[in-house]
């Protein structure tokens, strides 16, 4: 037991020692070939090699689900894809599935709740009308609880684009005045910052290479994330655009007012944060203090009454 033991530690020991030397020696190397590779595209991979580099749930769970979807979707009806597939796109197509997709999953959740409460009733031997009551809204908990999660991730997103704005505006606004196109400054902003903003804007870079107009890739991205600031950013520079005025004086305006509104944003969270305080301290203070002030004149009280 005790040569396993040792053996065991000596060989964990000697992995852990060359991937720290690997990562030593090429981990740089590696870190800058995987920016440049996400800055200026991967280079061209074959088809089946890129096939074979999916996630294994894309390349068995993604068919399943699209043939359930058509057996699901004949049987109930779907008519509001377009607001699900709104949302979708809002949360950035988590695993790269599409309204329908997310649809099944609904409905198999839904069912998974509602079978498993039933099963679990038939297992004690309780009635089943008891099984009934429950299936009802443990089905509807499965039904919505992808609704929320989605609705969770479109709101995260939403406020990491509103938090890195101001920031990347005032970065973009010193590359064009420094001489840089909007292009160049976008490209500026894409290797030296991180996050999702940084990501939308990599693919504007990617899409205008690919021969889509700037106008409309800004479009798709305001519509992709659905941030009125970034709309409004967005829209400002198309009508810049259009009109022939310097973008460069348009991105100076807009940082501006991205920095007034940010504050503005801080200072009603500051506000908000005393209204918040008061739950606690009445459900959970307010109590303890009443008892400890109160409870000895409460029982000097009750002496003298018996």
């Amino acid at each position: 037991m005790f040569i396993t033991v040792t053996m065991a530690g000596v060989f964990g020991l000697t992995g852990t020692l060359f991937l720290l030397l690997h990562r030593a020696v090429f981990g740089e190397k590696m870190r800058m070939s995987q920016r440049m590779d996400h800055v200026l595209g991967e280079k061209e991979v074959p088809i089946r090699k890129q096939e074979l580099s999916a996630p294994l749930y894309q390349r068995m769970f993604r068919p399943v689900l699209g043939k359930t979807a058509n057996l699901v979707l004949a049987v109930i009806p779907f008519t509001r894809e377009a607001d699900l597939d709104k949302k979708v796109m809002e949360a950035g197509r988590p695993g790269n599935l599409n309204a329908r997709e997310w649809m099944v999953i609904k409905t198999l959740l839904a069912l998974a709740f509602a079978g498993l409460c039933w099963l679990f009733f038939q297992r004690t031997g309780r009635p089943e009308w008891q099984a009934v009551m429950m299936m009802v809204p443990l089905f509807f908990v499965g039904w919505f609880m992808v609704d929320s999660w989605l609705s969770g991730r479109v709101r995260r997103r939403r406020d990491e684009v509103q938090r890195a704005l101001p920031d990347l505006l005032d970065l973009l606004t010193v590359s064009v005045e420094a001489g840089l196109g909007f292009e160049g400054a976008l490209m500026k902003i894409v290797e030296k910052t991180n996050g999702l903003l940084s990501d939308e804007f990599l693919t504007v870079l990617r899409e205008t290479k690919m021969g889509k107009s700037r106008r409309d890739a800004l479009k798709d991205m305001a519509a992709r994330l659905n941030v009125d600031s970034l709309s409004n950013f967005v829209g400002s520079i198309v009508l810049a655009e259009q009109l022939g005025i310097s973008i460069g004086n348009v991105l100076r305006i807009q940082s501006k007012e991205m920095r007034q509104k940010k504050r503005q944003r801080a200072e009603e969270t500051a506000m908000k944060a005393p209204i918040k305080m008061l739950i606690p301290m009445v459900m959970f203070i307010f109590p303890a203090i009443f008892i400890v002030l109160l409870g000895p004149a409460v029982l000097q009280i009750m002496r003298v009454f018996q």
